[in-house]
């Protein structure tokens, strides 16, 4: 069965930050919007605005691949339709900015770059993940 949109977005929030309380929901709830939403760069090319397109990018999202905790065997709850909703209608997180990178380094600093390619440096940390705003380099993805 193909989840609709709204259905996949959900269960994504979910999989990837139902452990970081609602503020971490909503950041990564706004990190896939603002890929969405980008103006250049991979996220423009690959996604050409469209919400499915970037949630199912091979390589983004680790609960799109993992087996174990997945989208597919973790059913959305109320509050990450909420999330979900909130962030389609154009809601963001002003404590993430435009990043447009998340991660959950499993140690106490943020590293300074991240993806390692150099396109993101380090903005702001929710909890356990940390988030990244574009760089001049991520503009030649």
């Amino acid at each position: 069965m193909a989840f609709t949109d709204r259905e996949l977005f959900a269960r994504l929030i979910r999989c990837e930050a139902e452990g970081e309380g609602e503020a971490g929901m909503r950041g990564v709830a706004s990190v896939v919007m603002n890929r969405v939403n980008a103006s250049g760069g991979e996220y423009l090319r690959v996604g050409q605005g469209s919400l499915r397109r970037i949630i199912e990018q091979p390589g983004q999202f680790t609960c799109m691949a993992s087996s174990v905790r997945s989208v597919w065997s973790n059913p959305p709850e109320g509050i990450h339709y909420e999330i979900a909703d909130w962030a389609m209608a154009g809601g963001t997180l002003n404590a993430v900015d435009n990043s447009l990178w998340f991660m959950n380094p499993f140690r106490p600093k943020c590293p300074g770059i991240f993806p390692y390619n150099g396109s993101g440096s380090v903005h702001n940390r929710i909890n356990d993940h940390c988030y990244y705003v574009p760089t001049a380099k991520y503009a030649q993805t």
